[in-house]
C-alpha cells in the first residue's frame, strides 16, 4: 500500500470516529428515548463544535479520497504527493480539536492546509499524466 493510501485510510478511520464524542454528550444531556428518536436535543457547545467538525471532515474527505484513489489508478507516487498525505492527515488531525476547544485562527488554518494539500495533489496528477 501507499503512503498516500495509508493517509487515506488513517483520515478516513478518523473522520469515521468523530461522531462518537458527540453522540455521548447527547447521551448524557438527554433522555435515551430523545437521543434515539426526533426531538430537539441538548447539546454541549464543545460537542455542538464537534458536530461541525465531523461534518467538515466529511465534506473534505470526499475530494482528498478522489485525487489521491486516482494519483493511485495512474500510478503516480512521489515526493509531494506522500507529503501532502500526510499534511493532509494531520491537519485534519488539528481542525476537530481546534473547532471543538473554539482555539481562535488555528481552525481555519489546519482547514486550509488540508485543502492546499488536497489541491497540491491534484496538480501533480494533471503536471505528471
Amino acid at each position: 500500500m501507499t503512503t498516500e493510501l495509508s493517509y487515506l485510510t488513517a483520515s478516513a478511520v478518523l473522520t469515521a470516529l468523530l461522531w462518537v464524542p458527540y453522540i455521548l454528550d447527547v447521551l448524557l444531556k438527554n433522555k435515551l428515548s430523545d437521543a434515539v428518536g426526533y426531538a430537539d436535543l441538548t447539546m454541549s457547545p464543545w460537542a455542538a463544535r464537534l458536530k461541525k467538525a465531523h461534518y467538515n471532515a466529511i465534506e473534505s474527505l470526499a475530494p482528498f479520497a478522489a485525487v489521491v484513489l486516482v494519483a493511485n489508478a495512474v500510478g503516480l507516487s512521489n515526493e509531494a504527493t506522500t507529503m501532502s498525505a500526510a499534511v493532509y492527515f494531520w491537519a485534519r488531525v488539528v481542525h476537530p480539536v481546534a473547532y471543538t476547544f473554539a482555539i481562535p485562527w488555528v481552525r481555519t488554518i489546519a482547514f486550509l492546509v488540508a485543502w492546499a494539500a488536497t489541491i497540491c495533489i491534484a496538480w501533480q496528477i494533471y503536471a505528471n499524466t
